[in-house]
C-alpha cells in the first residue's frame, strides 16, 4: 500500500461534538431536540455537528427489534425522505451546518443497518456509512454490517466516519487516514462504565495516524443500559483538547487545526514511513467514499 496522502486544509474547521440523551422510539422528539442543539453549535460557528450513534431511534436494541416506527427508509441511492427529520434538516439550513445523526436505516432489500446520516447545508438527507464492525451478538442479531467506509469532506477537511465499535479496530482509522482523513469521527454509545476503553481507543487512533479524533457519547438510556457521556476531542498526538465534563448534556465545540497536524508530523512520521504488507481492509472491501459538503 502507498502511504497516504499527507496534504492538509489551508485553514480550522469548527466542529461540534453533541453530548445529548435519546428518548428510545421517539424518532420525530429526538430529532427535534438535536436540531435545537445544532442550531445553538451553528450561531457559535460549527461547520460539522456530529450526534452519538443511533441517536434518532435512541440505542435501545429491544425497543429496536420490536417496534419498525423507530426505523428509518432509504431509497437504492442511500436517499432518506422522512418528515420526521424537518426540524434537523431545518437546521442544517438555517445555520449551513453538515450534521451527522445515528439512525436504524432499512434498505429497499429489507436489510437494516446501523447508519449514520449525513444532513447536508442544502436540505439533503443521505446514508453516509454503515457501522462495519457490530458490537457482539446484541447488534449482530439486529443489523447488517457495512461494506464500506465512510468519508465526508468540509471546508478541505476530511473526516474519515466510525460508529463506536469500529473504533477498537486500528485498521479501520488507518483506512480512513490512508484514504486521506484529518479527523476521525466516532459517534457512539458506550455503556456507563466503559468511557475509559474509549478514551485509550480513541487517543491511540489519533497518535497512530496522527489526525484529531473526536468521540460523541450520550447520555441517559434505557435503566438497563444507561450511558455516562464522555465525550472527547483528541489531538494528532493523541492528547486531549478538550473532553466534556459531569454526565449531562453538552456541545463541545473544538477548532480543528491544521497547523496542528502539521507540527505534529514534523517528529512523529509513522503515517509518511508507512508500508503495509497486506490492504487494511479485507478482500473485497474498498477506501472509504468520500462526500463533499459546500
Amino acid at each position: 500500500m502507498r502511504p497516504p496522502p499527507l496534504t492538509l486544509p489551508s485553514a480550522p474547521l469548527r466542529l461540534a461534538a453533541v453530548q445529548t440523551e435519546a428518548v428510545p422510539g421517539d424518532v420525530a422528539g429526538n430529532a427535534g431536540r438535536a436540531a435545537g442543539l445544532v442550531s445553538a453549535a451553528a450561531r457559535e460557528g460549527a461547520r460539522v455537528a456530529v450526534l452519538p450513534e443511533l441517536h434518532l431511534p435512541g440505542y435501545d436494541l429491544t425497543a429496536l427489534a420490536q417496534d419498525t416506527r423507530s426505523e428509518i427508509m432509504c431509497d437504492e441511492a442511500g436517499r432518506v425522505w422522512d418528515a420526521r427529520l424537518e426540524p434537523l434538516t431545518g437546521a442544517a439550513v438555517q445555520g449551513a451546518v453538515a450534521v451527522l445523526a445515528g439512525a436504524a436505516v432499512r434498505s429497499p432489500d429489507g436489510a437494516l443497518a446501523n447508519s449514520t446520516l449525513l444532513v447536508t447545508p442544502e436540505g439533503i438527507v443521505s446514508v453516509l456509512y454503515d457501522k462495519e464492525n457490530l458490537w457482539h451478538a446484541d447488534e449482530a442479531a439486529l443489523f447488517r454490517p457495512g461494506r464500506a467506509g465512510g468519508c465526508l469532506e468540509v471546508d478541505g477537511w476530511r473526516l474519515g466516519i466510525a460508529i463506536c465499535y469500529d473504533m477498537s479496530f486500528p485498521e479501520h482509522a488507518r483506512s480512513a487516514t490512508a484514504a486521506g482523513a484529518h479527523a476521525y469521527l466516532c459517534s457512539s454509545a458506550f455503556a456507563a462504565g466503559n468511557e475509559p476503553r474509549a478514551a485509550v481507543y480513541m487517543a491511540a487512533r489519533a497518535l497512530e495516524n496522527t489526525v484529531y479524533s473526536v468521540f460523541v457519547n450520550p447520555v441517559g438510556g434505557p435503566l438497563g443500559r444507561p450511558a455516562a457521556g464522555g465525550s472527547a476531542v483528541h489531538g494528532p498526538d493523541g492528547a486531549i483538547v478538550t473532553q466534556a465534563h459531569g454526565v449531562r448534556e453538552q456541545t463541545l465545540l473544538t477548532d480543528l487545526d491544521p497547523a496542528a497536524i502539521a507540527n505534529v508530523r514534523q517528529f512523529l512520521h509513522m503515517l509518511a514511513e508507512f508500508r503495509a504488507r497486506q490492504p487494511v481492509h479485507e478482500e473485497g472491501k474498498s477506501h472509504p467514499t468520500l462526500r463533499r459538503v459546500g
